[in-house]
């Protein structure tokens, strides 16, 4: 049998990827490249492949990890209720678990045609800004709509009329590569029915958003932030049409403008504050930090409905239980790669370099020393993204500013584990709102910023593209 070097060769030849191309070329797995999430890695890639703890968690920290994971995983019930550690949901909410959203710590999905609730993806709200609302959309980001608020919810308490309901619909979005191939898209159509407290603003902005998957958080929020102003700094000098900026967002403890790096929009500048919101927006739960319902001036019966906060004014969700799954979204674990020296996949890392896709999608970084949790410290990681904003166009665009963000901004969002979505959540539906039904189709969607690379990739062969996707899968 020949050589892996010989076998390369003959495939990048086949590839067309030539030795005078301006892209890397990789021709073996980098060291450490398989441990995407560096000492904190997990060998794993069934179902469970997203839910374990960091693999350098010693023993006496997994128990709180245990906890957290049992307050993410358990529904929560209304209030009043014997159940006093788990109760207040609601008066409005879109699911009573955080792992209904997040399935098995996993990636969400758009409501299929005959669904109750549309329940792993939520629909964000507001109405246009204006120069009055100027502090509004300093501390949140956007001017929320007046009767319905910034996120609408589809499930209520009894005796508490939901907001609606949700459906998506598609049409199809045809798409042809240069070798004649045509791939099928397809463009969602929000609806939005059953208004329960009569009609929405007229210029209401909608955006459907999924849940993303929750792996390697931690290792994220540990990123300094120098390292990712650099990656900014550096795409501006390169003047190539790749431009990511920062969101600048409210930090609701310190009271002021911070980087943000959480959410489809980098509309979140750390995890507990991601979680707050969740808690909040999602199931109706209130926190100290913020220790109210999120109903609107207009939804009395909202307003008057029973709550589970303790006789001496304890939040639903106690700083015990925020700090429990706190830990736990920082610690679940980033499996390993697989293939990592598979002829195909470094073929496909290369067409994937040659692309120009590692602009925006930054493969290495290391974590901070001084990191939240020690584990997490001095990690050489491989999340693939700079978790930057970046203008990807108007095929993609939800046209709904948040803080900096514009209505064709997104977030790189990061590539690890991206390959074991089929084996974590029972799906392969990607992008912010699940438009795309494979990882072919969300390539294909980008533009903007990044239509030069859709370009690369339209102009690839069925070969190129499989070894692509083959690299794409090994992450």
């Amino acid at each position: 049998m020949p050589s892996l070097p010989l076998r390369l060769s003959a495939l990048f030849l086949a590839l067309g990827l030539s030795a005078c191309d301006d892209a890397p070329r990789f021709t073996k797995a980098e060291p450490g490249e398989a441990r995407s999430g560096g000492a904190a890695t997990v060998r794993k890639s069934d179902q469970n492949a997203f839910s374990l703890p960091s693999a350098n968690l010693p023993p006496s920290r997994r128990v709180d990890f245990s906890v957290g994971n049992s307050f993410f995983r358990s529904p929560w019930v209304i209030a009043p209720s014997t159940t006093t550690a788990r109760d207040g949901l609601g008066p409005l909410f879109n699911t009573n678990a955080c792992q209904n959203c997040h399935i098995k710590d996993g990636r969400g999905h758009p409501p299929t045609p005959d669904a109750a609730n549309a329940v792993s993806m939520l629909v964000r709200l507001s109405i246009p800004d204006a120069p009055q609302y100027a502090k509004l959309i300093e501390q949140v980001g956007v001017v929320p709509e007046p009767v319905y608020g910034g996120q609408f919810q589809d499930m209520a308490v009894p005796g508490v009329a939901p907001e609606g309901k949700v459906r998506v619909d598609y049409t199809p979005v045809p798409v042809r590569f240069k070798d004649g191939t045509e791939v099928e898209l397809r463009k969602p159509a929000l609806q939005i029915t059953q208004l329960g407290y009569g009609p929405m603003h007229p210029d209401t902005r909608f955006s459907a958003r999924v849940a993303p998957p929750m792996i390697g958080l931690g290792l994220l929020e540990a990123i300094p932030e120098e390292a990712i102003l650099a990656n900014a700094a550096a795409q501006a000098k390169e003047n190539n049409g790749i431009n990511g900026r920062p969101n600048r967002v409210w930090d609701d403890a310190q009271q002021k403008t911070v980087m943000g790096r959480f959410g489809w929009k980098a509309g979140q500048p750390n995890l507990n504050q991601q979680n707050v919101h969740a808690f909040s927006g999602d199931m109706g739960l209130t926190t100290s930090l913020r220790p109210f319902d999120d109903c609107t001036d207009a939804q009395t019966t909202c307003k008057q409905a029973p709550n589970g906060n303790s006789p001496d004014g304890e939040p639903e969700v106690s700083d015990n239980i925020l700090r429990l799954v706190l830990f736990y979204s920082r610690n679940l674990a980033v499996p390993a790669r697989r293939g990592v020296n598979d002829a195909q996949v470094l073929a496909g890392k290369n067409l994937f370099f040659q692309a120009g896709c590692q602009s925006c999608h930054t493969p290495k970084y290391t974590t901070a020393a001084n990191a939240a949790e020690p584990e997490l410290a001095n990690q050489v990681i491989r999340p693939y993204s700079d978790l930057l904003l970046h203008d990807m166009g108007e095929g993609l665009a939800d046209n709904r500013t948040e803080f900096q963000a514009s209505g064709r901004d997104w977030r790189t969002p990061p590539l690890w584990g991206i390959g074991l979505t089929q084996a974590v959540s029972g799906h392969t539906q990607l992008l912010h709102d699940g438009r795309a039904r494979n990882l072919l189709e969300a390539v294909l969607w980008h533009g903007g910023e990044a239509k030069a690379a859709q370009q690369q990739v339209l102009s690839f062969n069925a070969e190129q593209r499989a070894a692509l996707l083959a690299f794409l899968n090994s992450l």
